[in-house]
């Protein structure tokens, strides 16, 4: 048998743990601050409904099925997932034409937006003053893109991540030689312990790191979008709405 002592798998199970604590604090971060951000665009889309409905005399229906098409865009570009089926149902034909083929829908929509106030300011159908809080909101949506973008685009370094599994792996695999001896038969329970809470906080840090994606413990876009989209179009009166969507069931693997 190969003989070791405990005190190296002390030391270096300590600075692993450490290591593995930040790096689950970090991907913790990325996750709530997106869940943050995804709060952001739905008070600034309720803001800006409120605003427009109730102060901008006219149809408001165009700008604020705007607002909601303007989320399910930036959900879509998060995801990289077709957006046509939302933006279909949402934006008038000319608008859907000038947005699907764009590297950027959510921005052209924000853009058709903020032309609607310009041509509302300019008939003078909206004061300097509500013009300005309006467009306030506008960019506060905007400021929630770009921050939601940031943590999409800007993933946790992969050298670091691929040094801290090849660590725990070999930690895993030298530590029944170092309490062989002290524990006895005792040895596959305790390893087998000490391997499945490195690894399930590892697990855990790769499951929330990217928290835009479609596994069960990313952020729910698709109940958070449609949320939106309803809080919005009952702004209008609408009763004919999308019903809330089921919420999941996770399973601890």
């Amino acid at each position: 048998k190969v003989t070791l002592t405990t005190v190296p798998f002390s030391l270096v199970g300590v600075a692993l743990a450490i290591f593995l604590g930040f790096r689950n604090n970090a991907s913790y971060d990325r996750y709530w601050e997106a869940r943050k951000l995804w709060g952001k665009l739905l008070i600034d889309a309720r803001n800006a409904a409120r605003q427009y409905v109730s102060f901008v005399p006219g149809d408001a229906r165009p700008f604020v099925q705007g607002l909601a098409a303007y989320v399910h865009a930036v959900r879509h570009q998060l995801r990289q997932s077709d957006n046509q089926p939302d933006l279909q149902r949402l934006l008038p034909p000319a608008v859907l034409a000038q947005v699907v083929d764009r590297r950027t829908p959510a921005l052209q929509i924000m853009m058709w937006l903020a032309d609607q106030l310009r041509q509302r300011r300019e008939s003078g159908e909206l004061t300097p003053i509500l013009a300005a809080e309006l467009d306030r909101s506008l960019s506060g949506l905007n400021d929630a893109f770009g921050g939601c973008e940031r943590i999409a685009y800007t993933p946790l370094p992969f050298t670091y991540s691929v040094i801290l599994h090849r660590t725990v792996y070999l930690y895993c695999l030298m530590l029944p030689f170092g309490l062989l001896d002290s524990i006895g038969f005792m040895t596959p329970l305790m390893v087998a312990f000490v391997a499945y809470t490195f690894f399930a906080i590892e697990a855990l840090s790769d499951e929330i790191e990217e928290p835009f994606g479609t596994m069960p413990n990313d952020l729910a876009l698709d109940a958070m979008s449609l949320n939106i989209e309803v809080h919005v179009l009952e702004m209008l009166g609408d009763r004919n709405l999308p019903a809330p969507m089921e919420p999941k069931d996770y399973l601890l693997t």
